[in-house]
């Protein structure tokens, strides 16, 4: 754990100098709804997927720590399943596959944006048509920086899903005649879950919003 908090206490300095990736907890813009407050694992719970490490919140960061395979947590309260958005920082602290498995709503079905998968580098979502965050057409490489915090925002429309990383949209599915699911690995992140997979990392300033 001596490891992790150096790596938390440096991060600040490894980010990009904006208030919304130096603070934990920025204020909340207008329309917005706090889901992590920073102290507690309030509305949410510890993803029992088995083999899963260590939860906990320090210094108003949520760390999921490295499991065999997957770790990870549940928001235990209502969400809408479509017209909204998710906005969150996450971090890689150690590993090498993916630090954010974001599980959402997509009407009457679910799915997962990738962040770091496959070995560290591949975006994308699970699943469309039945393939993967690795094989379909939101699939892209991204090199991501261990200690480094990534502001991800996922947004969900009656027509499509689209994903922004640090204000660059690196998904824009549209939905009409598509086969949207989620690996069976991750069933127990619905209605709305974070993971990792064998990968230590940290989370922050969780927020959603309602779409006109």
């Amino acid at each position: 754990m001596g490891t992790l908090l150096v790596v938390l206490a440096g991060c600040a300095d490894q980010a990009a100098p904006t208030t919304a990736q130096t603070s934990p907890n920025p204020p909340v813009p207008a329309g917005w709804t706090r889901l992590f407050d920073g102290v507690s694992l309030q509305n949410w719970g510890e993803t029992d997927f088995g083999g899963q490490g260590t939860v906990e919140v320090k210094d108003g960061t949520l760390i999921l720590g490295q499991g065999n395979d997957l770790t990870g947590v549940t928001w235990r309260g209502d969400f809408p399943k479509t017209n909204f958005e998710v906005s969150l920082q996450a971090m890689r602290v150690d590993g090498h596959d993916f630090f954010c498995g974001l599980t959402f709503p997509v009407k009457e079905s679910f799915c997962s944006l990738i962040v770091g998968g496959w070995g560290g580098a591949t975006v994308g979502l699970s699943s469309i048509d039945g393939q993967d965050a690795s094989e379909n057409e939101t699939t892209r490489a991204m090199d991501f920086v261990d200690g480094r915090w990534y502001t991800i925002v996922v947004q969900v429309k009656d027509d499509a899903i689209n994903a922004w990383i640090d204000g660059k949209q690196v998904v824009s599915q549209p939905l009409a005649g598509r086969e949207i699911s989620i690996r069976p690995e991750v069933s127990l992140s619905r209605p709305l879950g974070i993971a990792t997979w064998r990968t230590t990392g940290a989370l922050r300033d969780i927020r959603m919003r309602r779409l006109e």
